[in-house]
Parts: C-alpha cells; structure tokens; sequence
C-alpha cells in the first residue's frame, strides 16, 4: 500500500450513514493510510481501532461535538500533530512589537 501524507481517521466504532457508507464514531484518531498506528502513536491492532481510510481527517480545535454527532471524542494530540504551523513562520508565535 502506498504511504499518503493526507491523514485519514481510524475510530473505536463505526454507522452506517443514510448513503449506506461507513462513518467513524467514538473516538477518532488521525491515521496515515500505509502505517500500523496513529498519528498520535497508538497501534491499530493493540486498540482495535477500525480504519477509514475513505474519511479524510479534516477536524480542528474549534469543532463543537453533540450529543447528535456519531464522533464522540476527537483526539487532541492528533488535532496538534496535523493542525501544522501558520503560513511560512520559522516558529509557532508572533512577536508583535519588536524591541528596536
């Protein structure tokens, strides 16, 4: 299988969504399709976590989950590891008022 950059979820249960296509539930993780663990590094066969590698992991910080949504817990570490640093900035801050 190819190794892809794209990261995809893997997830403690699955629905069946109104297409008849599988959608992740519970906890979801970032995968990247072609490894055996999470981005966050959990292995998948260790905690059963089912893959999906047609869901693309296109989550954010500011996601508000409910108790309507089949996603009960989007995994913090994984958001860190594929949220990636803002723009082309060297470091993750700002200086605003440089000392002259």
């Amino acid at each position: 299988m190819k190794l892809s950059s794209t990261p995809a979820v893997a997830a403690s249960g699955e629905e069946i969504g109104p297409d008849g296509v599988r959608e992740p539930g519970g906890e979801v993780h970032a995968w990247l399709p072609g490894q055996n663990q999470t981005v966050c590094g959990l292995a998948l066969s260790r905690t059963r976590l089912r893959r999906f590698p047609h869901v693309r992991f296109d989550y954010s910080g500011t996601d508000v989950l409910t108790e309507a949504d089949p996603v009960g817990w989007i995994c913090p570490r994984c958001l860190a590891a594929t949220a990636g640093r803002r723009g082309k900035e060297k470091h993750g801050w700002v200086r605003d008022s440089p000392r002259p």
